[in-house]
C-alpha cells in the first residue's frame, strides 16, 4: 500500500460539499468525545464507536429534528470520524497518549473520508480523479498519481485555502538492495541540521535568507491579525468578520509556505543519503518532547522537523533494503572518543570541539558523534 497526496481544483459546488462534509465530521468527532466523557463520569463505562453510531442514528437524531443536517453528507464519512475518535480514546486508556483534543473549526486538520462504493469510484485519469459523492475533480499536478492505480480509499482535506486529495493505492513493491559495504552515522543538531560520518554537513535551513524573510513576514501578519481581534473586542467598526478571515488566510498561507520549504529540504537530504546505498544507517532515538521543555531552544527544535526526518528515513530505507539502526536515548555518542573509546563525562554543550583527555584526539564534536553512531554496537533495528 502506498499513499499519494496531491492538490485538486474543485468547482464551487464541490468546495461547498467538501466543507460541509469536513464540518460535520469535525462536529461528530467532538460529539463522540464529549458524550463518552460524560457517560464515563456518570456510569464509569466506555461507549464504543459502534454503540455511539447506533445511538446517534436511532435515538439522538430522531429525537432532535434540528440535527437532521448530520445526515446530509456521506454516512461512511461520519462513521469513519467516529472510529477515529474511538481509536484516540483507546490509546488514551492504554496510556499511549493523552486525552484526545477536541477539534476546533479552522485550526484542526480534519479530513473527509470517501470509501470506494462502486467500481467506477476513485478512477484516475491524467488530469482528473473521480471521488465518490463529489464526481470528477481536476488535478493540479497531472500524471503524479498513476493512471492504472488500484485505489482502495481516499480522503479530502483543506489547508490554507487549498484542497488536497490523498489516495491509498495497492501497487507492487519493488525493493532495491544497498550495495555499499560501509555504514553511515547521522548526528542531528540545531547549529547544523545533520552531520554525517563521512564528513558531509547539511546546514540549518532556518538560518537561510529565504526562511528568515518568510518568518519575518509571518510575524508581521500575526501582529496584524492580533490587532484586528483586539479591535473586534472593542467593537470597532473598522475590522469586520471578513477582514479577520482574510487576515487569518494570509497567516495560514505563510505557515504552509514555511512548512513546505522545511519538509522539501528534509526530503532532499533523505534522498541524497539513501542514494549512496550504505549497508546501514544509524541514528539516535532523540527525546524531542523532553528537549522542547527548554524554553530557550524549543522553537529552534520544533522548526527542525526531527520526527518528519525519521519517518521519511524509515520509509526510504525500507524501500531500498537499507538497515536503519536506532541507538538508545542515553547512548554517549558525543562523549565517547571515536579514536580510543574513552568517555569524557564532563563534556559540556558549549564544547564544540572534542578533545580526548587520554589520547589527545581532536575533532569536531558533532562529527565525532556521527562516527560513534556509525560504529555503535548497541542498537535496535527500526521496523
Amino acid at each position: 500500500m502506498r499513499t499519494y497526496k496531491t492538490e485538486i481544483n474543485p468547482t464551487e459546488t464541490q468546495k461547498l460539499k467538501i466543507r460541509q462534509t469536513i464540518g460535520i465530521c469535525r462536529f461528530v468527532y467532538n460529539f463522540y468525545l464529549g458524550h463518552n466523557k460524560e457517560i464515563y463520569e456518570k456510569e464509569q463505562r466506555f461507549v464504543s464507536g459502534y454503540d455511539f453510531s447506533k445511538w446517534l442514528n436511532n435515538e439522538f437524531i430522531p429525537g432532535n429534528p434540528e440535527c437532521l443536517w448530520i445526515k446530509s453528507v456521506s454516512s461512511k464519512a461520519v462513521k469513519n470520524s467516529i472510529m477515529n475518535a474511538e481509536s484516540s480514546l483507546k490509546r488514551f486508556f492504554k496510556k499511549q497518549s493523552g486525552f484526545p483534543k477536541f477539534k476546533k473549526k479552522g485550526k484542526s486538520n480534519v479530513k473527509a473520508y470517501f470509501p470506494k462504493n462502486n467500481i467506477t469510484d476513485w478512477t484516475i485519469d491524467r488530469h482528473r480523479i473521480k471521488i465518490p459523492t463529489l464526481g470528477l475533480i481536476q488535478l493540479k499536478e497531472k500524471g503524479y498519481v498513476p493512471i492504472d492505480a488500484k485505489v482502495m480509499s481516499g480522503t479530502v482535506s483543506i489547508g490554507a485555502g487549498r484542497y488536497y486529495v490523498s489516495v491509498l493505492v495497492d501497487e507492487p513493491f519493488e525493493q532495491n538492495i544497498g550495495v555499499s559495504p560501509t555504514g553511515m552515522g547521522i548526528d542531528l543538531g540545531i547549529k547544523d541540521f545533520a552531520i554525517i560520518s563521512n564528513g558531509a554537513v547539511y546546514k540549518n535551513i532556518n538560518k537561510s535568507q529565504k526562511i528568515r524573510k518568510l518568518d519575518k513576514r509571518l510575524k508581521h501578519e500575526q501582529r496584524c491579525l492580533s490587532r484586528k481581534y483586539e479591535n473586534k473586542k472593542k467593537r470597532s467598526a473598522t475590522d469586520s468578520a471578513n477582514n479577520i478571515e482574510n487576515q487569518k488566510l494570509k497567516v495560514q498561507k505563510l505557515h504552509q509556505k514555511l512548512q513546505n520549504a522545511r519538509q522539501n529540504y528534509v526530503n532532499q537530504i533523505v534522498s541524497e543519503l539513501v542514494k549512496t546505498k550504505p549497508a546501514h544507517i544509524t541514528i539516535e532515538n532523540l527525546n524531542v518532547k523532553g528537549m522542547m521543555k527548554n524554553r530557550h531552544l524549543s522553537k529552534a527544535i520544533a522548526q527542525q522537523n526531527f520526527y518528519y526526518f525519521r519517518t521519511k528515513l524509515e520509509l526510504k530505507c525500507k524501500q531500498n533494503g537499507i538497515e536503519l539502526r536506532v541507538v538508545p536515548r542515553w547512548y554517549p555518542s558525543s562523549k565517547t572518543c571515536s579514536s580510543c573509546g574513552c568517555i569524557k563525562s564532563d563534556l559540556k554543550l558549549s564544547d564544540r570541539v572534542y578533545i580526548c583527555p587520554d589520547c589527545g584526539f581532536v575533532m569536531d564534536r558533532d562529527l565525532n558523534a556521527s562516527i560513534n553512531l556509525k560504529n555503535a554496537r548497541e542498537y535496535t533495528i527500526a521496523s
